[in-house]
């Protein structure tokens, strides 16, 4: 097994990305009449495969620098009823730009120790990929500490607000759309996990970071935690980042990051959806309790079927397909990780092309405590109000 140590940059391809940024920091400040200065780094072609010298991929193709004054204009000043969401990193806006282009801003706040890291892992995953699942980000901007990214807008928000966000809400969302949603979802991931190389791991899967378009088609954004892995990588040992809830346990407790950890987040996802039930939840009788493990329950109990949303039989529902994707749910999350299908295999499931009924669902792995985290260095870890809490070790030099 091939292991790669994270370093502070991560690979040669963000350093290149960085220096590139900061050398049109001054280009960005100046050319305010400039509506779209497009960054001009040009890797070099390389013919090796190897992760740090991935020079063949044109890595800032399509970025453009938006000067701070545009994006300022864009959203009115940045202005409160503009705010769309904010997140462990910062706030998002909406904003206009051009003839009246809807876009996203994100603002990276200056006071995460993170906010720069993320920056490149952001514009190094999505400067190499265009897929109809995957949110595009149009350009980025560097104004002295603040850090700006921005993406196509999408109009109908996030699953978190809208089919998690309540009874109303969830009538909205009849099976046909929690299907195509779902299978959206894996198609993206399936593409950044094993059509392109260097390959990428999300890390961050979760309700939150699945925008939906004025189709209600669905978007996999957040890159910011993302991480490459060259053909010849299986896994990367790396400081622990995430949600609780959609967090893979193996990953949480060793730092050992793979692609099988995304397909433990996905699966989360599917249970969410199909059942309408939130990853986390709490109870005043029972406290804080986790999907995985009700569904795991339900599953024993032949009670599977309860876990379906009820009101999908308000509407035509068909039951059979529910259940196969609680069930492909079910294989995405179990605790041995070689044992979890991947990605592309886990869209054949819920296709009906790959047979399931003689797949042992073998039981899930839980993380439901953060006191379960391996502490070995720095750890992130968001929990479901998408807050940060990092528990670090003095024995550890945190990256």
């Amino acid at each position: 097994m091939i292991l790669a140590m994270e370093n502070i940059e991560n690979t040669s391809i963000l350093k290149k990305i960085k220096q590139s940024l900061f050398s049109h920091r001054s280009t960005i400040l100046t050319s305010m009449k400039q509506s779209f200065s497009c960054f001009s780094y040009t890797p070099q072609a390389s013919s090796s495969s190897d992760y740090s010298t991935q020079g063949s991929v044109n890595i800032l193709e399509n970025i453009y620098a938006f000067s701070y004054s545009e994006l300022k204009v864009a959203t009115n000043g940045f202005h409160s009823s503009n705010k769309i969401g904010e997140g462990g990193f910062g706030s998002v806006y909406k904003g206009r730009i051009g003839e009246g282009k809807l876009v996203a801003v994100k603002v990276l706040s200056a006071e995460s120790k993170q906010g720069d890291k993320e920056f490149m892992s952001e514009i190094a995953s999505l400067s190499i990929i265009r897929h109809h699942n995957l949110v595009k980000l149009h350009g980025a901007c560097i104004d002295g500490p603040s850090r700006f990214l921005v993406y196509e807008y999408m109009e109908n928000g996030n699953l978190a607000q809208t089919l998690l966000g309540g009874y109303k809400n969830r009538v909205k969302f009849s099976w046909k759309a929690r299907r195509e949603i779902s299978l959206g979802i894996g198609e993206g991931l399936a593409y950044i996990h094993e059509e392109i190389t260097p390959h990428i791991v999300h890390r961050d899967i979760k309700a939150s970071n699945i925008l939906l378009d004025e189709h209600f088609s669905p978007k996999i954004s957040d890159f910011g935690l993302s991480k490459l892995f060259s053909h010849n990588i299986t896994h990367i040992s790396t400081r622990v980042a995430g949600t609780l809830g959609y967090l893979a346990p193996e990953y949480a407790i060793s730092g050992h990051l793979t692609r099988k950890s995304d397909v433990y987040s996905f699966g989360v996802l599917l249970l969410e959806i199909v059942s309408g039930r939130t990853a986390v939840s709490f109870d005043l009788e029972l406290g804080e309790h986790y999907l995985v493990e009700k569904a795991w329950e339900m599953y024993k109990a032949n009670g599977l079927i309860q876990l379906v949303d009820p009101v999908l039989y308000e509407n035509l529902i068909d039951e059979e397909e529910a259940m196969l994707f609680l069930k492909v749910g079910l294989l995405c999350v179990q605790e041995k990780c070689g044992l979890r299908p991947k990605l592309s295999n886990a869209i054949k499931m819920m296709r009906g092309e790959i047979e399931i009924s003689n797949l042992e669902i073998t039981q899930p792995g839980l993380l439901d405590d953060i006191k379960n985290v391996k502490i070995n260095g720095t750890r992130e870890i968001r929990n479901s109000s998408q807050s940060v809490t990092t528990i670090s070790s003095p024995q550890f030099s945190p990256l």
